[in-house]
């Protein structure tokens, strides 16, 4: 009855069982703390001096098709942040990324884009005070243009922890720009 086998049987599910509720406790320590420090309503933000630019590119990394031409838009921009409430003891790294939402053609339908990102993986870095920063992506419509149509910038978060479950957010401060058109020059606004 008490053999090898059923003795292992027993460790290897005693072992389980303290693994999985020792991970339950450090993935709720991890939550109940981001929600003491309120990072799902940061307010250090600022993202303002967004510059537009529109191209027309051939190649296929840029969304043309069939060799026909495709608008392609970037943006410049700048941003000061501070994200060190986002770092705890569980906290892997942060990637941040900048995105702009704005309305698709048919009613009720919205795009979102990402211009621009960033890996951050110590505290010491998550200040962020970037000026005139050109985004790192070229960014098409699914559309044939999205000339003329205004777009909501965010700059939203993913804390990656050593355990648990990956969290979201983004902060409340947002700017906001018209994609330009090819017969007038960029309207710029910002929060």
């Amino acid at each position: 009855m008490f053999n090898l086998v059923s003795r292992a049987q027993a460790a290897a599910n005693v072992a389980l069982t303290s693994s999985i509720v020792i991970s339950s406790v450090v993935i709720l320590l991890t939550l109940l703390q981001l929600y003491r420090d309120n990072v799902w309503s940061l307010d250090t933000t600022s993202i303002s001096n967004i510059k537009p630019t529109a191209s027309i590119k051939k190649s296929f990394q840029y969304g043309s098709l069939n060799r026909n031409p495709k608008e392609n838009a970037k943006i410049q921009f700048d941003l000061h942040t501070d994200l060190t409430p986002l770092f705890n003891w569980n906290t892997k790294q942060i990637f941040v990324y900048l995105t702009a939402e704005y309305p698709g053609k048919s009613e009720g339908s919205s795009n979102k884009v990402t211009f621009w990102d960033k890996i951050i993986t110590d505290k010491q870095n998550a200040k962020l005070d970037l000026i005139n920063q050109r985004g790192k992506y070229s960014v098409w419509d699914v559309e044939k243009s999205f000339r003329g149509r205004n777009a909501t910038v965010k700059l939203e978060w993913n804390i990656q922890p050593y355990i648990g479950p990956l969290i979201f957010g983004e902060t409340e401060t947002t700017g906001e720009f018209q994609f330009l058109d090819s017969k007038k020059k960029p309207v710029v606004k910002s929060d």
